[in-house]
Formats: structure tokens, sequence, C-alpha cells
């Protein structure tokens, strides 16, 4: 007798410098699944970039060894080897975090096999990865976002550092362009800093953005949904120490202080709620993602950005937000895999031109 449940593929790891931050997520995730609803196959995603089948146990580790591990045989397959096994599932979270894992690149793969997948699709996962092009669509869209400059050359940057200071002030912001979870990002304020940041932020990425710093609150909204989208209350952070660095976000739990819900206004939390939902549609998201804004003195709002994966451990702020909003985490997940089911069964239903491109 075939099982009524959905077959639900858990993939976590991966090649990016979120890896242990991946596994985290996905041990969050399944402690919340509710089982009498899901079976669920485990893809551990190894620093290499092998996959591997394998079980539950390997999400107490922090991180998927490329060889032999108790628990289960953790020997890389080929691509070819897991296909079969990802085919077979009746939808795919990627609990995955930064470049391989939610920059379209795994979107693209879940495509061709076929299998629907919770998280934007391959264009949302690209620029919502990629800071240059999420900022050219935003500004297109007419969202308000804070003055910066992108580099692809290092020379370049390295040696505008006061013509970055003339135009965008003396504290700056240098990011790898398609990073996550403020991976080689800093703050700096002297030229001997700026010179050490340009030069570790192109370690992480082929380009680079400097950024005005921005004096405001931190404030946080978590989206819901696909043609129709849902926010959760919004939240601050407040970040001890400089700013939200990854491991305030990830390691240190004392790292930084969090408001739930934030201690604003209704009028604001209306305003920044609606730019949350008008950012997701504009960058093409689907499924989940948290939008990051500055709040100044003067009420006046910018999104820093958003996350179209964002991180599902124990202190993120993605299923926080929505568990003060009504929203249990394991409710969560069954709207994100719903979501993710429909918009695969939209996506076959639509028209296919058949004819012959040969006459």
């Amino acid at each position: 007798m075939q099982s009524s449940k959905i077959r639900l593929g858990i993939v976590f790891g991966g090649k990016s410098a979120e890896h242990e931050v991946s596994i985290r997520s996905a041990a969050n995730v399944v402690r919340a699944v509710d089982t009498v609803k899901y079976d669920l196959l485990f893809f551990g995603i190894d620093r290499k970039g092998g996959w591997h089948l394998t079980d539950a146990e390997m999400l107490k580790v922090s991180e998927v060894p490329s060889g032999q591990g108790k628990g289960g045989d953790y020997a890389a397959l080929t691509l070819a080897g897991v296909l079969p096994a990802l085919g077979s599932c009746d939808a795919i979270f990627p609990v995955l975090h930064g470049p391989c894992g939610e920059d379209g690149t795994v979107q693209g793969l879940f495509r061709l096999i076929d299998v629907p997948f919770v998280g934007a699709d391959v264009l949302g996962s690209a620029v919502g990865m990629d800071k240059c092009a999420m900022k050219r669509l935003l500004s297109n869209a007419n969202i308000p976002i804070g003055r910066y400059a992108s580099f692809r050359n290092e020379n370049e940057a390295l040696e505008s550092y006061s013509e970055m200071v003339a135009k965008l002030g003396n504290t700056l912001f240098i990011k790898p362009s398609a990073q996550g979870s403020s991976i080689g990002v800093s703050r700096v304020q002297t030229a001997e800093e700026y010179r050490a940041a340009v030069i570790d932020a192109f370690q992480y990425d082929d380009v680079i953005l400097v950024e005005e710093a921005i004096t405001g609150r931190e404030i946080e909204c978590a989206v819901l949904g696909d043609r129709e989208v849902i926010t959760s209350l919004c939240g601050e952070i407040i970040p001890r120490g400089g700013f939200y660095s990854y491991e305030n976000k990830y390691i240190d739990e004392n790292g930084a202080a969090f408001e739930k819900p934030a201690k604003i206004s209704l009028e604001i939390s209306d305003r920044m709620r609606k730019m949350a939902m008008d950012t997701f549609v504009a960058l093409d998201c689907s499924g989940l993602a948290r939008v990051d804004f500055f709040l100044k003195e003067d009420g006046s709002i910018f999104v820093n950005e958003i996350n179209t994966l964002p991180g599902f451990t124990s202190i993120s702020m993605y299923p926080q937000l929505f568990e003060i909003s009504g929203v249990r985490t394991n409710e969560l997940i069954d709207r994100l895999v719903s979501i993710a089911r429909q918009r695969h069964a939209r996506q076959r239903g639509r028209k296919i031109d058949r004819r012959a491109t040969i006459s």
C-alpha cells in the first residue's frame, strides 16, 4: 500500500562558507517537521561538493565528512548516483546558505529533474544572492536603498578610497557581492582598514560593494507566500560590538539582542511590511524570504538586503518572527512545502510550443 506521507528531501551542508550554519538550520527544521505527515530523506553536501545520501545522524555534527562516518555510509556519490533519490521526493527543502545553495544553481538542478522545491526559483534566488543585481532591481522598482559603488577590479577598488569617502562618507561597509550571513563583510573608517577589507572581500567574490554606513535601527521582516504574500511582525536586531556579524548571527547566542516585535509605531510597521512585500515581488521571490531594513531617526526606511533562504537555526530571526506572528515552525514548514508543490503544478500546466524548429 502506498504511503500517504509526503516524501520530503532535506538538503544541507554545501560548498559555501556557511556550511556549518546550513547543518544547524537543517537540524532545527527536522526537529519541527511533523513526522506523521512526512517521510524524510537526507542529502548532505560536503565542502568539496560531493553528495551523500545519509541520515539524521549527520545533523549532529558540524560538517558533512567526505569519507566514512558514524551513522551510515557517507561515501560521496556522483550527481548521477544521487539523482534517482532526489527524483523520488515529493518535494525538496534545500536548507542551504550561500553560493551553490541559494544562488539559483541548485534550484536549476531541481527544475531540471522536475521536483518541487522550497524557496525562490532560479531567477529570484540568483538576484537575491547577488547584491549588485538586487540593488539595481530595487532601484528600478523605486524601493529606497543606500548609496553604494561596485568594483570588479581589486586595484581599482584599492585606489578609490578617497573617492569613496567623498561620495559615501567616512564610515564604509565593504562586502562581497554574492555572499551571505555577513561573510567577508567589514566596517572601515581608515585607509588601512579599507585596504585590508577590500583584499578580504575579493577572497570571496569577483565583485565587491562599497556601501555608505546608514545610521539607523536594524529591522527585519519575514515574508511567506507566492502569488499571495503575507509578512510577519517586524523584529529589531541590536548587535553587540559594531554590526550584525556572522558570529553574532549564528555562533554567539549573546551576540545581539532581539526585540520581537520591534518597538516601532504601527504606521512605520505597516510601511515596512508593505516594502517587504514589494521587495519580495520586485526580486521575483517565492516561498520565503527575510528582508532587512535600516530605520533612520527621521522615519525614513531603506532596504539593506533580502535573504531568500534565511537561517532556520534556534536563534534565527525568520522562524522567530513568524512564531510571534502566530505561525509555528511546523506550520511554517507545511506552508512552504505546499507553496512549492502548488508552484510546481502550475509550472507543469503551462503551454509548451512543440512546433518543429527545423523545416
